[in-house]
């Protein structure tokens, strides 16, 4: 009698099958598919593989702004867009600054050309208020920064874009746009409440003992040498008793007004002027743009001056030599 072989089991075989599917692949040199790897494996390889990648990048290189020195020029374009029908582009070319900080940028980046987004040699970076038209600040470097950080942590004026912060290794640019309060007795309401705010926020940036600078359109003047007619202008939001007093407060904290310092009795140092009553041409002006610095930098001070003939809106730059 021939004995018939058993056929297999339908488990037999498919194990079967597999076995010598896995054994032909290594014949033929082609490796077992690999177990799949579950979200948490591959999120971990990831973090892993970042680190390492972290880990492997050279020391930032020293930027060198206060060992070499560098202009700082801060500027309330009044609209960037506006600017530069005046020419901005052209003086940026020719003024050169090392750092630039504009404010009242009043566009999106999409809204203007490449070439003012983002001139030749210069890093550049945009603070855009949700509002499109309105408000918003933007810093230009011929450096590149180390990290951008913005907001001082009031939500209503980070909704506004008003703070920009800069660091370029120990270095740090601050460029502000406080409120005005000109416009009804609502906003210069909120001008107190950010003004006291800021306070708070500029102490904790002089703590952290790093040259720093904070330049900007304060919509303050601060004494009776940095306004014209300061008799007539008590009673208007921008030179009222209050907000002089909350500015020498700030300087309390530690922080020096440069222009100040180094031209403690100019009169006429002015920055911007009413589009009323030809103030421009008869230089009837107030001086609302400051750059502030911390001792560590402010000892690096050598020039600051107002290039009131820039022509680029009602405001004018306004700029510091540290060496």
């Amino acid at each position: 009698m021939v004995r018939r072989p058993l056929k297999p089991t339908a488990k037999v075989a498919t194990r079967g099958a597999a076995r010598a599917g896995r054994n032909g692949a290594r014949r033929n040199g082609v490796a077992a598919p690999a177990r799949p790897v579950t979200p948490d494996q591959r999120d971990a390889s990831r973090a892993a593989a970042l680190l390492a990648a972290r880990a492997s990048l050279p020391t930032p290189p020293d930027h060198g702004l206060l060992s070499r020195g560098f202009t700082l020029c801060t500027l309330n374009c009044c609209g960037l867009r506006s600017a530069e029908r005046r020419g901005f582009l052209r003086w940026l070319r020719r003024a050169r600054p090392d750092v630039l900080c504009l404010q009242e940028v009043r566009a999106w980046p999409e809204q203007v050309p490449a070439d003012v987004r983002c001139p030749a040699g210069y890093n550049t970076r945009w603070l855009n208020c949700g509002r499109k038209g309105y408000s918003g600040v933007a810093t230009y470097s011929r450096a590149s920064p180390d990290r951008y950080l913005a907001g001082s942590g009031l939500s209503w004026g980070d909704e506004e874009a008003r703070v920009l912060r800069a660091e370029f290794g120990d270095l740090v640019v601050i460029n502000l746009y406080l409120p005005s309060g000109s416009s009804s007795p609502e906003r210069q309401i909120l001008k107190f409440e950010y003004l006291e705010h800021l306070l708070d926020v500029t102490a904790g940036w002089l703590a952290e003992d790093r040259p720093t600078a904070l330049c900007g359109d304060w919509n303050i003047a601060h004494t009776e040498l940095d306004i014209h007619a300061p008799r007539a202008n008590s009673r208007n939001s921008g030179f009222l008793p209050s907000e002089r007093a909350w500015f020498t407060r700030l300087l309390e904290q530690g922080w020096v007004d440069v222009l100040r310092r180094l031209h403690p009795e100019s009169p006429g140092l002015y920055s911007w002027w009413s589009n009323r009553g030809a103030a421009r041409q008869k230089d009837r002006g107030w001086r609302i743009d400051y750059v502030l610095a911390n001792p560590l930098l402010a000892k690096h001070a050598k020039e600051a001056w107002i290039e009131k003939r820039a022509g680029l809106s009602d405001h004018a730059p306004v700029w510091v030599r540290f060496a």
